[in-house]
C-alpha cells in the first residue's frame, strides 16, 4: 500500500483553532492525501477552517457537517462507513505534525497479517484508564491508524471515555494485534484539546466509573 490508499480522518467539536493547526499541518507534509473532517454539530466558525483546509486540495479533501454533537467515538465511527480506503488514520484535533513518513511506516506495519492498527500502544482496565497492569490492549486513538475491514467486523467505537475500547477488546479476543510505532517521533500531541474545554459528556455514568476506579472496581 502506499498514501493514496490511505484515508485520514479528523473529528472535531467546537475547536476551529486546533483543527485549523491539525489539518494544516497535516497537509503541508501530505498535501495529496485523502482527507475527512468530521464536525460534530459545533455551531461555530469550524465549517469555514473546513472550508479553508479544502481548499489547499479541493480533489483530496471531503466533510461531513453533523447536525448535532454525536460524540466522539461516534463521528469516527460514521467516518469508518463513510471511507473507501482500507487503511483509515485517526488524527485528534489537538495535534500536530512536524515530520512526513510516518504514515509510509505506519502502512507497512498495517500490511502484516493479523494486524488490525498501528501506532502508540497503551493499557487500560475495564473502566478505561490506563494503568501498566490493565486487562486491556489499546492504540492511543489520537494518532493511530487502522485496517477498516477488520473495524467492520467488530462493535463500533461508542460514545465513552474510551470509545475505542469495546472494539479493541474484540479484536484482541478474535486474534487481531496491535503493532507499536513511534508516532511521537512525527506527531506532536497535546492532550485533552476538546475534553479540557468541554469535558467528556458522560454526564453521571462518566462520575461513576471514576469513583468506582479510584477504589478499584
Amino acid at each position: 500500500m502506499t498514501p493514496d490508499d490511505v484515508s485520514v480522518v479528523i473529528v472535531n467539536y467546537r475547536t476551529p483553532d486546533l483543527l485549523e493547526k491539525a489539518a494544516m499541518s497535516f497537509r503541508r507534509f501530505y498535501p495529496a492525501v485523502e482527507l475527512l473532517m468530521v464536525d460534530n454539530g459545533s455551531g461555530d466558525e469550524s465549517p469555514s477552517v473546513m472550508n479553508r483546509v479544502t481548499a489547499v486540495n479541493p480533489s483530496k479533501t471531503k466533510s461531513i457537517l453533523l447536525d448535532h454533537n454525536y460524540f466522539h467515538g461516534p463521528a469516527m465511527d460514521t467516518a469508518m462507513h463513510s471511507v473507501t480506503k482500507d487503511a483509515v488514520m485517526f488524527l485528534d484535533t489537538d495535534t500536530e505534525t512536524y515530520r512526513g513518513g510516518f504514515i509510509e511506516a505506519m502502512l507497512g506495519e498495517l500490511e502484516n497479517d493479523p494486524v488490525y492498527g498501528v501506532g502508540k500502544v497503551d493499557r487500560v482496565n475495564r473502566r478505561g484508564f490506563a494503568t501498566e497492569t490493565g486487562e486491556v490492549t489499546i492504540l492511543i486513538s489520537a494518532y493511530m491508524m487502522l485496517k477498516r475491514s477488520l473495524y467492520l467486523e467488530l462493535p463500533p467505537f461508542v460514545h465513552h471515555g474510551m470509545p475505542t475500547m469495546e472494539n479493541f477488546s474484540a479484536a484482541v479476543q478474535k486474534g487481531y494485534v496491535f503493532r507499536g510505532f513511534d508516532i511521537d517521533s512525527y506527531v506532536h500531541h497535546r492532550g485533552r484539546g476538546t475534553a479540557s474545554r468541554f469535558g467528556y459528556g458522560l454526564g453521571l455514568r462518566g462520575k461513576l466509573d471514576y469513583l468506582l476506579n479510584k477504589v478499584g472496581l
